[in-house]
């Protein structure tokens, strides 16, 4: 059976830079044979935002989102740093997400930064986003500092965009392990308990 992945780009802005990163994990992940282009889905939350929670629906967003997640293995969540925080799309999507889709899949946070931060979405993420899900984020993540001037091309421009790409492509192996050993584990626990402590 192939992997199936979605990858997530957390900005409610279309063009952005989480978008950009997203794409190019998307064809990393093809390019090193992880997946089949059929098998990795792609939610963009700035040319697809959902509404703010509890509005209604009436486009059926929600409906295309969940679909795509309870079919994958895995989640790629892409978080723009903004004002040290995720972004409130993120945050929106978390209140629409719980464990029909996301539950016991292993999630690869990977932060987003114009200047040096981007840690600080990741930590407000792993604090507050898995409760009710039941997202399992790795141990490891992935930080995309100065992201204008990286991940543009198909070489990198110097040192540290080798750098990020070398860590990224490690990153996605570490995912992919950890989604096929999760698969079994899915099957295995009976949802006794909808909500989290």
């Amino acid at each position: 059976m192939s992997l199936k992945l979605v990858l997530l780009a957390g900005s409610s802005q279309p063009s952005s830079q989480s978008a950009k990163v997203a794409a190019y994990l998307r064809r990393r992940l093809l390019e090193l044979g992880h997946c089949a282009a059929a098998d990795l889905g792609l939610i963009d939350l700035g040319t697809s935002p959902l509404p703010l929670w509890p509005a209604e629906d009436p486009g059926g967003a929600w409906a295309d989102c969940a679909a795509l997640l309870r079919e994958a293995d895995g989640l790629v969540l892409v978080s723009p740093e903004w004002h040290g925080m995720a972004s409130p799309a993120l945050k929106n999507f978390f209140v629409y997400a719980g464990r029909r889709e996301l539950g016991h899949k292993p999630g690869l946070l990977v932060g987003v930064s114009a200047g040096q931060g981007g840690a600080y979405p990741l930590s407000e993420l792993r604090a507050s986003s898995y409760k009710n899900c039941r997202l399992c984020y790795l141990p490891e993540q992935l930080i995309v500092r100065q992201v204008e001037t990286v991940l543009n091309g198909e070489l990198p421009a110097d040192e540290d965009d080798a750098r990020i790409r070398a860590r990224a492509d490690w990153a996605l192996g570490v995912l992919v392990q950890y989604a096929r050993a999760m698969r079994l584990l899915r099957t295995t626990i009976e949802p006794a308990f909808a909500n989290g402590m």
